[in-house]
């Protein structure tokens, strides 16, 4: 089967401040996600991460290799997060399915030769989100149901953001060479995530909103004293280099899917700015 892949670039600190507001989506924003029937991917100049999904109907889909990772198969030197945020589906693994229900988790160990993506009904298919990371050992596939993630709850309602925090694929859950990987659910009434927000040298990270339509969600990235946003509409990604902030604001409740790859595995691994950091000073 042959799928396209979409080689994404970024740029530096200079470069970014310089885009005009078009210019940030086309380089950041992945909009190609969630295509009835089809799979979809990027491959990420950061980190060599490749950002993907796959939405099959009524025939199952195979996850191929590509000539941008020069392998014989696409997980011959890779590791695979996946999450699925639509209806009941299954990932078969060199012959081992895996009933995947929504908001469940899988990860796919380097050496895994055939991944096939199916949804139990086409009239409801699954919607499998993936984020790939380059991995230097192998670590078993493990399937992490959606109530088998450590769960936190974070923020408040007098500052819009009280939210719950599901780490799937994380130390202590699952083990990984570079991927962690999870989703947050922003409750009723709350609408921003991350705020005050980090940055994180050691690590990037990559945000996919989901269920907010028909709201949208307004991102910050770049540096702190000179932030810039983009619009996201539902199953969009966004990916940002490891010196941008990333957080957001919605027009509604919402949720996103989080992905990290680098240096560590430590979730709480942030440098923290405060509120008055953003944008110049006085």
């Amino acid at each position: 089967m042959s799928v396209q892949m979409d080689y994404r670039e970024s740029t530096d600190r200079a470069g970014m401040s310089r885009m005009t507001v078009r210019e940030l989506r086309d380089t950041f924003v992945i909009d190609s996600l969630f295509r009835p029937g089809a799979l979809g991917l990027s491959y990420l100049e950061i980190e060599r991460a490749v950002v993907g999904s796959a939405t099959p109907t009524t025939s199952a889909l195979s996850l191929p290799t590509h000539k941008e990772l020069a392998s014989r198969f696409f997980c011959e030197r890779r590791e695979v997060g996946v999450i699925n945020i639509g209806g009941p589906g299954a990932i078969t693994l060199d012959g081992q399915r895996f009933e995947m229900a929504r908001h469940d988790s899988l990860y796919i160990g380097r050496g895994t030769e055939s991944v096939a993506f199916e949804s139990d009904a086409a009239t409801d298919p699954a919607k499998f989100y993936f984020v790939s990371y380059p991995a230097h050992a192998s670590y078993p596939s493990k399937r992490v149901r959606r109530d088998e993630a450590k769960t936190i709850q974070a923020g408040e309602a007098g500052t819009a953001n009280r939210r719950v925090i599901r780490q799937a694929i994380r130390p202590g859950i699952v083990e990984t060479c570079q991927l962690v990987m999870g989703f947050t659910e922003l409750e009723d009434g709350n609408v921003w995530n991350t705020m005050p927000p980090h940055t994180h040298r050691r690590r990037s990270e990559i945000y996919m909103y989901f269920d907010a339509a028909p709201g949208r969600v307004m991102h910050l990235m770049g540096e702190p004293a000179e932030p810039r946003a983009v619009f996201m509409d539902e199953g969009e990604a966004v990916f940002s280099p490891s010196w941008s902030i990333h957080s957001g604001v919605g027009t509604a409740s919402y949720s996103f899917v989080w992905s990290m790859g680098g240096e560590n595995l430590e979730f709480d691994d942030m440098d923290m700015l405060a509120v008055h950091d953003l944008g110049p000073g006085a």
